[in-house]
């Protein structure tokens, strides 16, 4: 339906701007109800959309500063693949302080989501052991040289408590701080995985030792690789990942 479906967000509903940091979503400032909203347009199913929506109402839910999803006149949380979400403030962080603040946060995230279903058509780092496939993941589509190195990084990740995960919060645009709280926005590669994946932040600020940072960095690098194939900065990923 494209962006004629922010009607259903009430009739004086407008776009304003294209917003940067969407890549594969149209981003745009919105006026809804009189306020400053963020649209996201993707072509995401509606499975996926209410994955999604349904993890942000639950953290809002539990105290979790969120970009919540504003409801559509009849209580719809998305139309023809438009979510609508609250504009949050702030500036990304900047100090190791700022860094550490942001672990923090992540580590409330994975604890209030233990035990989450995976989000629809996705797979885990530890499921693509076996899987070829996954949502934005082909294996097949990568050499195999490749697929056993980033399989391998996997591997040592397994049999290990997964929960949801941001699935980019390193990028510091996804983040937005005040003194008083921390945001992570852009919650389109959020899913199921291993809390490790979150956790290789820079300067080390979730305080990972040496050994579980080296495990997390190898396998965060192998599942973006894989994720991005076959883009520059994919195979700059995989020339992270060591050879077995």
């Amino acid at each position: 339906m494209g962006w004629e479906a922010l009607v259903h967000w009430g009739g004086d509903a407008v776009r304003i701007e294209p917003l940067s940091g969407g890549v594969a979503n149209d981003v745009w400032s919105v006026r809804v109800h009189g306020q400053i909203a963020v649209g996201r347009l993707g072509s995401r199913t509606e499975a996926d959309l209410a994955w999604e929506a349904g993890l942000l109402q639950h953290l809002d839910r539990s105290g979790m500063a969120v970009p919540v999803p504003i409801p559509t006149i009849d209580g719809r949380l998305f139309s023809g693949g438009l979510m609508v979400m609250k504009c949050i403030e702030g500036g990304p962080p900047e100090t190791v302080s700022d860094w550490r603040r942001v672990a923090d946060t992540l580590r409330e995230l994975h604890r209030l989501t233990q035990g989450w279903p995976q989000r629809p058509g996705w797979k885990s780092s530890t499921d693509l052991l076996h899987a070829d496939t996954g949502t934005r993941v082909n294996l097949a589509s990568m050499p195999p040289e490749a697929v056993m190195r980033c399989r391998a990084a996997w591997s040592r990740l397994n049999g290990r408590q997964t929960c949801v995960v941001h699935g980019n919060p390193n990028n510091p645009g996804n983040v937005r701080m005040t003194k008083d709280r921390v945001v992570l926005i852009d919650w389109d590669e959020s899913h199921v995985d291993v809390p490790d994946l979150d956790l290789v932040l820079p300067e080390n600020a979730a305080g990972c030792d040496d050994n579980a940072y080296d495990v997390a960095a190898q396998a965060s690098a192998a599942w973006e690789a894989a994720v991005c194939w076959q883009d520059e900065y994919a195979v700059k990923r995989l020339a992270e990942v060591r050879a077995i």
